[in-house]
């Protein structure tokens, strides 16, 4: 099973005990994956699609619960392999599919179907628990999230820019700054940052995966800072090796030039010092020399043993 198909188990046993929230995760099912039908004689009925067991079984239960009201439950096959079954909880009587349209706001004073879910507007999701319910119903309903081993995405597809926008607000309010794509005839509303992604699982109250998710970013986070931290040893290693290699090429030129006798007594002696330890750091030479001296001390005598053997290198360019 996926992380999406998990966290999508785990919200579909998560039961709010307020009506005003049940109404409020019912309008966001409906509102993203349901369908109105209206016969000749101007009679209601609603059905839900979904290729989920999880959210069909949700939607069930929110109906029985919340309204009291016996649904119709099939299974269609599909052509597709990928996509072989999709489950239609429907609500086939008027009168019931009248009280559900009318309590989730999608009907508006004069009887006519309406899509006003704003939650500027809407009373369904002014409280901040009908919030919480509203994402968890429309996560539900269109909702997926990658699994975090590989990288982060939390999105929900949304039918319109309308809906879409609605969305951005109610995650908004939770401070989650979720942003708007148009993929294919979708809106869709993502969210990539990894922490805001657990931010969302809070808001849907889905502590199981929020858990999941949090021990994945942890170890994910010490990974990286641990290869960081190689990364940049390993430069510095690299750094100190060629700066060796490029002191050892340069006393050797002097050497070879115009002899180490010829130098200074302190240029002398740190020549071969570094000569007979390639591998020593700046503060072990400092230490092998008589008297010692600190890092700034053997660092200004290579300098000048290095602008030495360039000054030779230009007076005796065929050597």
């Amino acid at each position: 099973m996926s992380f999406s198909s998990r966290v999508k188990e785990e919200l579909s046993r998560q039961w709010s005990p307020a009506r005003h929230c049940q109404i409020a995760e019912t309008a966001a099912v409906l509102s993203l994956c349901g369908r109105v039908k209206i016969s000749a004689a101007d009679r209601y009925a609603i059905e839900i699609h979904t290729e989920n067991l999880a959210v069909a079984r949700k939607y069930f239960t929110l109906l029985k619960k919340t309204f009291n009201i016996n649904t119709d439950v099939s299974i269609r096959q599909g052509m597709v392999p990928a996509r072989s079954r999709t489950y239609v909880v429907a609500v086939r009587e008027h009168e019931d599919a009248l009280r559900v349209l009318q309590a989730a706001k999608l009907l508006d004073p004069y009887g006519e179907i309406a899509e006003d879910l704003s939650p500027v507007h809407n009373v369904v999701v002014q409280n901040v628990c009908c919030r919480r319910a509203f994402i968890r119903g429309a996560f539900l309903a269109a909702g997926s999230i990658s699994d975090p081993e590989k990288f982060y995405h939390f999105e929900i597809a949304c039918a319109s820019m309308r809906k879409a926008k609605q969305l951005q607000g109610l995650m908004a309010s939770f401070d989650v700054e979720a942003r708007i794509v148009l993929r294919k005839r979708y809106f869709v509303v993502y969210v990539k940052e990894g922490s805001q992604i657990v931010e969302l699982l809070q808001v849907m109250e889905a502590p199981v995966a929020l858990m999941e998710l949090e021990n994945i970013r942890i170890v994910k986070e010490m990974r990286n800072s641990v290869n960081r931290q190689v990364n940049c040893e390993t430069a510095n290693i690299n750094k100190t090796v060629s700066a060796a290699v490029k002191q050892m090429e340069d006393i050797r030129y002097i050497r070879d030039t115009i002899g180490l006798e010829s130098l200074p007594e302190n240029l002398q002696e740190m020549a071969k010092v570094r000569l007979e330890r390639p591998e020593a750091t700046l503060k072990e030479l400092g230490e092998a020399l008589e008297p010692p001296v600190g890092k700034s001390g053997v660092n200004h005598r290579l300098r000048k043993l290095s602008l030495m053997a360039e000054d030779l290198r230009e007076n005796f360019p065929e050597q």
